[in-house]
């Protein structure tokens, strides 16, 4: 019988709901506004502003998940992250030159990513295990069909504005707007319906009791061969799965497909991704997660290949978009749970920082790689190519993973 959702796990994934919508737009409006602000490569300068985004909330989340693991935290830390990161998203509004844009761009970037480990760790506050892989697919499959809605009002503002006396550059503006209020606005019911159920059984925290946890949570994850081989393989993968989410804009600017094309194949991957997301969750309770993610990561090598030698042009750019859709969703989701199944729950944010960290450096490697390479070469195809390299070390590491280890 297929599980209904109650009041905490909807509001729960309502939160999807809320920051995909900055996600997709910084994917896709973002980069190709930039653009006009600039007179340099836009994949280079884009890059590195996300690697020092990733870098930021690497450094981070670890510690801060140590101190949200007390009693009370989580919310507050949330809170606290996820209002930055909408105040930011609001400033872009703003006229601005290149870099000012760009920083206000990395406080949302920073914000949004530091939001989502407190995010991710209250799925064990949220759910219980048996529910975990079902409630982050659909909380991946919901995000990705509820962001459609305000980013497809900011593209009939941006390409029919005119109509009304407002012209692309002003619909853009007002598009960070749009995006702000919509992540303030489903972000309240997480806040409002679901608690802190497991914490730290200190009656008190403190700095030292926050650095002391993270050191023997370090300990533990070193010790546990299944947790730390599942780390390092989700350190190379989701490399690749963030840089290509990040990245693809810009890198089919730079080829010169028409930004109409890039945005409406973008939405079409959001709309093949919420189904696949929902098929994964049910072929993970068959299957097994990690044998989910063993075909998701194959399929994200071949992906990458296609990218690297193939894609010149409008048509093969729909083909990437919709071969993403169908696996980025169920990579990521079922990362989240399946960590989320082999972590202690009163220790769950500390450990989601650790989980950021391998996440967020290995995002700050792909776009850096990507980045450089196209600099170095002048082509922006041997940058994509090289983090197909990543992709088959994190197939290697889910193989070396204990076969019990679904």
């Amino acid at each position: 019988m297929a599980h209904r959702m109650d009041k905490g796990e909807r509001s729960w994934v309502l939160y999807d709901v809320g920051n995909s919508a900055f996600v997709m737009l910084s994917a896709t409006v973002a980069p190709i506004y930039f653009a006009s602000l600039i007179s340099g490569s836009v994949v280079v300068s884009w890059g590195y502003a996300e690697t020092i985004a990733s870098l930021i909330v690497a450094l981070l989340m670890p510690f801060l998940g140590s101190l949200a693991d007390f009693q009370g935290n989580k919310k507050k830390f949330f809170i606290g992250a996820a209002g930055t990161g909408i105040i930011a998203c609001s400033a872009l509004s703003i006229p601005l030159g290149a870099l000012p844009f760009l920083i206000f761009y990395v406080i949302a970037a920073v914000g949004v990513n530091s939001s989502m480990v407190f995010y991710d760790a209250f799925l064990i506050d949220a759910a219980e295990p048996q529910n975990y892989d079902s409630l982050s697919t659909k909380g991946y499959a919901w995000g990705y069909i509820g962001s459609l809605i305000p980013f497809l009002l900011c593209i009939a503002l941006i390409f029919g504005g005119g109509i009304i006396g407002i012209d692309k550059v002003l619909a853009t503006r007002i598009s960070f707007l749009i995006t702000a209020l919509w992540w303030a606005l489903f972000s309240i019911p997480l806040i409002r319906n679901v608690k802190q159920r497991h914490f730290k059984p200190h009656a008190r925290h403190s700095l030292s009791l926050a650095f002391s946890g993270l050191a023997k949570t370090l300990k533990d994850i070193i010790k546990n061969r299944t947790l730390l081989l599942f780390m390092f393989a989700f350190f190379c993968y989701i490399d690749g799965v963030h840089t290509i989410i990040k990245m693809a804009t810009s890198y089919g600017t730079e080829l010169g497909i028409d930004s109409t094309h890039l945005i409406m194949a973008l939405v079409v991957t959001q709309v093949v991704a919420f189904p696949a997301a929902l098929v994964f969750g049910k072929l993970a309770a068959k299957l097994g997660a990690r044998t989910m993610l063993i075909v998701s990561v194959v399929a994200y090598t071949l992906i990458t290949l296609y990218a690297a030698f193939f894609l010149k042009g409008a048509t093969e750019f729909w083909i990437l978009a919709v071969s993403v859709g169908l696996f980025q969703g169920g990579i990521q989701a079922l990362s989240r749970s399946y960590f989320g199944r082999l972590i202690p729950k009163d220790h769950c944010n500390e450990y989601f920082g650790f989980f950021d960290i391998f996440g967020k450096y290995a995002s700050i490697m792909g776009t850096f790689l990507v980045s450089s390479i196209t600099q170095l070469t002048g082509n922006a195809s041997f940058g994509i190519l090289s983090i197909a390299v990543l992709f088959v070390l994190g197939l290697v590491f889910l193989f070396l993973m204990p076969k019990t280890a679904r």
